[in-house]
């Protein structure tokens, strides 16, 4: 199936051509716009789908529930808004709850339902954090470092576990880091630590900080902590929740020049994300919803009630160059899940998953393996337009 007069996605910048999509992958990427049948982008353009590596939930269900049906209406969610691949995201919990909330992971991945993301990973947000910084974690489950259960737990997922969580400062943390590292990224979370207690995870495997600047100390001249002891090193990368809620946008903005090329978009959504306002639940806590923030019964602000698709928008809102905030939310994120040869770009041999777009990334059509999802939404007449156009292209 030939796309063609569009504005690609490749290479870190636009290009206008063409693209064929063969047996639900990229094919050929073209720089013309060829004489022959196909389906006509009228000059709109094309990203890749985006990756989330950081969700924990939507449309009242969370992965931690070990819920199989409650996973296929996060993943169909995540696909009608853009993200097309997703590491859901577990809490500080019973490493049985664990086992079976990860168990249900390898069941989607396995049957990958039609149209809903890919499941590509599983982050373990958990139990091994601070008790000063646990955030909205729920402090009665936090546990010390513990490889032999981790790799219990990594079983049990057959191997979907590609970013495992550790607070820097406590006991056996640098252990942790050293052995999990040589199965998946490490990231420091939910975290006391100093500059030297980061710097020596770092050095030990760990390679990555799950939600820059929440759930660890500032920034100080005198006490640079763990942004200054990643900021040091060019392999770390630095998640990112730009919500407008988690961070200021100033801040986005210096995240984005303190790791250059290695900030990752996420969402950090609940359960309560798509949904009305309202009280949920969060790790066995009640998570209270209004005007878009989501909090503990104590003011505490807890994940976020954003899909990847609008933080993506919120971070070129808030002054991020475009084309830096989607390599944030699609071949960064990749990655991180060590999913790069598959998806993140639109690159022949990939997966053709994308979605087409306005110049301002407002959402149009959403394509999951090349084929478009039932549900995108004309926004005008326009719109409706390039839908039968891409109807009329026989998909």
């Amino acid at each position: 199936m030939l796309f063609k007069n569009a504005n690609i996605f490749v290479g870190g910048q636009f290009q206008h051509g063409s693209f064929r999509v063969e047996n639900g992958r990229f094919a050929e990427i073209l720089t013309t716009v060829p004489d022959e049948d196909g389906t006509d982008l009228q000059g709109r353009y094309v990203i890749p789908g985006l990756i989330d590596v950081h969700n924990h939930g939507n449309s009242g269900a969370d992965f931690s529930d070990g819920d199989y049906d409650g996973l296929i209406k996060m993943a169909r969610y995540l696909a009608q808004n853009g993200v097309t691949s997703f590491a859901p995201a577990s809490m500080t919990l019973p490493y049985d709850v664990l086992e079976a909330a990860y168990k249900t992971a390898v069941q989607l991945k396995k049957a990958q339902p039609e149209g809903c993301a890919h499941l590509m990973g599983i982050q373990m947000e958990g139990p091994f954090f601070s008790e000063k910084k646990k955030g909205a974690q729920n402090g009665a489950y936090l546990r010390d470092p513990d490889f032999a259960a981790f790799q219990q737990l990594y079983d049990a997922s057959e191997g979907l576990i590609r970013i495992a969580d550790v607070a820097a400062e406590l006991p056996g943390a640098v252990e942790f880091a050293e052995k999990a590292s040589k199965l998946c990224t490490v990231s420091i979370a939910h975290t006391d630590c100093t500059y030297e207690e980061a710097s020596a995870v770092l050095d030990a495997g760990a390679s990555h900080l799950t939600h820059l600047y929440n759930a660890m100390p500032g920034i100080h001249h005198r006490k640079p902590g763990p942004i200054g002891a990643g900021s040091e090193r060019e392999n770390v990368v630095a998640e990112l929740i730009c919500d407008g809620q988690h961070i200021h946008p100033s801040a986005v903005r210096m995240a984005f020049r303190l790791f250059p090329g290695h900030i990752c978009l996420v969402s950090d959504a609940l359960r309560c994300c798509g949904m009305p306002n309202g009280q949920y639940t969060l790790g066995g806590q009640d998570v209270f919803l209004y005007g878009g923030v989501a909090k503990l019964a104590d003011g505490t602000l807890a994940g976020s009630a954003t899909n990847l698709y609008d933080c993506m928008r919120k971070a070129v809102e808030f002054g991020i160059p475009k084309e830096q905030a989607i390599l944030s939310a699609t071949l960064i994120p990749a990655r991180e899940l060590g999913c790069e040869n598959e998806i993140g770009s639109i690159a022949p041999g990939k997966r053709a998953d994308f979605v087409v777009c306005d110049e301002e990334v407002n959402r149009k059509t959403v394509f999951l393996c090349g084929k478009p999802l039932k549900n995108s939404v004309a926004e005008n007449n326009k719109d409706r337009n390039l839908n039968t156009e891409i109807q009329r292209g026989g998909i």
